[in-house]
């Protein structure tokens, strides 16, 4: 039992000062060094993909990047605006914005068709990525415009300043999640341990974990950009994975002091603890990396972002849980020692020894009819995955965002008053110096096809570089980005225009770009790679758990497990957020789509999550089959005794998740509904019903190609104190 997960928690059980003071410093060392380098922030060109991607590329190279624009509206507070103000307005408003160092040009101002809002637009200089955080002084100036001209009403919006919102309303929701979560983590402690100090201990050590986390992502970053969701995802995976890992370990401790009735040491508590939930902690701490890591395989900084807030989180939450946690353990053990003492005297034992009533209950289907509850048990999974045969997959755009950030009501207003600045497609092409006039000419051909062609604008407007060998054509569509409409020009500049045209010309590099060949190209891009990750991810879970058991047939039961909870999940989620039936009880209104990070990030997430459960469970079973107790009764003794600290986590984690269903932004929501419903099909049907069920059903062909076999421990607790005579090693 000499594992180094054993001689980590018996050097902190010995100094635990020196091991809680460690802590300390090393998640003040980690925001220290984090702060001191700071986020390297994902740029633009790092979300560059598909055709989209190759065009922008192009359009760089020629310094003909798209640049970021703010558009303000002057209009009347009612009715018909006064024309001499208006223009007066805008005339002041247009020189403000010049003096402006971030301010590259400012257009002419245009009236609307029905001659009531004049518009005013302002291009940015420098990345997309960097507009919002220059878009405050185009902000000032407007309202200084206003405050002169209170007569008139100006309105600002555009990209910067609705991603601003975005940022300012993601936070504020936060906030909200972290308000809900945390309370009714500490009550679901207080109810598991009845103890305010043993519940505060896993909330503190998860939220240590956090800051630590947050540090080191943002030295991370340096190697692997932040896409700004980094911090999201620290948030909610670090708080379900910080409580969970320091719940298990807690919990075993708990059960084993009332085992040894005061028999034992806080320090040999604290070693037979690391040896089993320790070990089960750090295999599950190492399924949820592994799993997590083939995110990178898609080739997306978002889903790098996100894979490494997680890994770096997970494994400072391990950390946290083999180093600080035995040490504050053994220097509460003289409370618990007494709070043990005087429930041994009462004739109680402690809470989670026992699996009680309700688990024998829940679990007496699959103790009585196995086959009966496999078969009913897998046929409802695969009727909640239903559903998916409708699966639409979209990538969410502006239209999209919450009108309750103010600069998207104002994006609305514009839409409406200006058709034509609703999408603008961006044709880029690059040749050889000698083809230049050729390129112009096929250019003005493509053009010439969109003015005669209903779903374009008619307006167009060609730049091109210095060294005349690229040229961007930009064309107006008047549709909203998400109508059929807007995909519909896309596909005809793609796959009609552009090939008659600028494709006939001899070594030219062509493509379109534009917020809708963006929303086009980045589910094809994520669809393409989808069997990759998925492959890698099913192979990543079955070797995580015939490692962990030696059991083949348990890899494949888990890895079959696993898809049938992320099926039944993705399933409800359709289901709940395709349609409009939902949207006045989780306070969204449907794109009639799911967004397209969400079933890959749900896929990889829930295959490590579900290794908690996994491992923890499994490892209890396979403790009493070391300890010669027979399979069929090792599967019942090992779920009972770990239904509550299963329960108990995933009541924690499905709370962090959702929370995340209370925040605006519809993928956030989509994605806290649909890992809350993974974390509770995976806890309550998926380990209580069908895993037992499959288990009794094989018996102990449950192990092939090995067996356990019992194994004696030799260890004399008087002498040693670390071990009792019915711990096993779990190895």
């Amino acid at each position: 039992m000499d594992t180094l997960t054993v001689r980590i928690a018996r050097w902190s059980a010995r100094h635990p000062w020196r091991a809680i003071v460690g802590w300390l410093v090393f998640v003040v060392l980690c925001l220290g060094v984090g702060g001191a380098v700071g986020t390297n922030s994902a740029r633009t060109a790092d979300y560059r993909v598909g055709e989209a991607g190759r065009a922008e590329a192009l359009a760089a190279a020629g310094h003909l990047e798209r640049r970021s624009t703010e558009q303000v509206l002057i209009s009347a507070r009612s009715g018909a605006p006064d024309r001499d103000a208006a223009w007066g307005a805008a005339r002041d408003l247009t020189d403000r914005m010049k003096r402006l160092p971030d301010v590259a040009d400012v257009a002419a101002p245009r009236l609307s068709g029905d001659g009531q809002i004049l518009l005013v637009e302002v291009a940015l200089k420098g990345e997309e990525r960097d507009a919002k955080d220059k878009v405050g002084a185009l902000v000032e100036q407007t309202a200084r415009v206003q405050k002169a001209h209170p007569g008139l009403l100006l309105q600002e919006t555009g990209s910067p300043s609705i991603s601003k919102g975005v940022d300012q309303q993601r936070s504020d929701d936060l906030a909200l999640s972290e308000a809900i979560t945390l309370p009714v983590t500490l009550i679901t402690l207080l109810v598991v341990f009845g103890s305010v100090t043993m519940a505060g201990v896993p909330l503190l050590l998860a939220l240590s974990s956090i800051a630590a986390a947050i540090g080191l992502s943002m030295v991370a970053s340096h190697v692997s950009p932040d896409a700004g969701v980094g911090t999201n995802v620290i948030l909610m995976i670090g708080l379900a994975v910080g409580v969970d890992y320091t719940l298990f370990y807690l919990k075993r401790e708990r059960e084993e002091r009332a085992r040894s009735g005061g028999r034992l040491s806080s320090e040999a508590l604290v070693e037979l603890a690391a040896a089993t939930s320790g070990r089960a902690v750090v295999v599950s701490g190492f399924a949820v990396v592994a799993s997590t890591a083939t995110l990178y395989l898609a080739s997306d900084v978002i889903f790098s972002s996100l894979a490494t807030g997680t890994i770096v989180v997970v494994l400072v939450a391990v950390a946290s849980s083999l180093t600080a946690l035995p040490a504050l353990l053994v220097k509460l053990g003289q409370r618990a020692e007494r709070t043990a003492a005087r429930r041994v005297r009462r004739g109680k034992t402690m809470r989670g020894q026992g699996g009680g009533r309700l688990w024998s209950a829940l679990l007496w289907p699959a103790v009585r009819h196995p086959l009966a509850t496999l078969c009913v048990s897998v046929l409802a999974l695969l009727a909640l995955a239903a559903p998916l045969a409708g699966l639409r997959i979209t990538e969410m755009s502006r239209d999209t965002h919450s009108r309750d950030i103010p600069a998207m009501r104002v994006y609305d207003r514009l839409n409406e008053a200006f058709p034509e600045q609703r999408v603008t497609h961006q044709v880029v092409v690059r040749t050889d110096a000698s083809h230049a006039a050729e390129a112009g000419s096929a250019l003005r051909e493509v053009a010439r096809r969109a003015d005669a062609d209903p779903l374009f604008a008619g307006a167009s407007r060609v730049r091109t570089s210095a060294d005349h060998r690229t040229s961007v054509l930009e064309l107006k569509v008047p549709y909203l980005g998400s109508s059929d409409q807007a995909y519909d020009s896309l596909e005809h500049l793609r796959h009609d225009f552009l090939p008659d045209t600028v494709g006939r010309i001899d070594g030219a590099e062509y493509g379109v770009s534009g917020d809708v060949a963006r929303y086009a190209d980045y589910p094809a891009h994520q669809n393409g790679k989808l069997p990759l990750v998925l492959g890698a991810l099913l192979l990543v879970t079955f070797a995580m758990t015939v490692y962990a058991f030696r059991s083949v047939v348990l890899g494949l039961i888990g890895v079959v497990l696993n898809l049938l909870s992320a099926a039944a999940a993705l399933g409800l989620l359709v289901l709940v957020f395709q349609g409009a039936w939902a949207e006045g009880l989780l306070d969204f209104h449907s794109t009639g789509s799911i967004g397209s990070r969400v079933p890959l990030f749900l896929f990889v997430i829930l295959f490590g999550l579900s290794m908690d459960y996994q491992v923890f469970v499994v490892s209890r079973i396979r403790e009493a089959a070391l300890a010669g107790v027979p399979t069929r009764e090792a599967v019942l003794d090992g779920i009972r005794s770990s239904a509550s600290v299963v329960t108990s986590a995933a009541v924690v984690m499905t709370t962090v998740f959702a929370s995340f269903v209370f925040l605006h932004i519809i993928e956030m929501k989509q994605i806290g509904f649909v890992l809350a419903t993974a974390v509770l099909l995976d806890a309550f049907l998926v380990r209580v019903m069908v895993l037992p069920s499959a288990m009794l059903l094989l018996g102990g062909a449950s192990w092939w190609p090995g067996r356990p076999r019992p194994v004696a421990v030799a260890a004399d607790v008087a002498e040693k104190g670390a071990v009792q005579p019915s711990a096993v090693d779990v190895r």
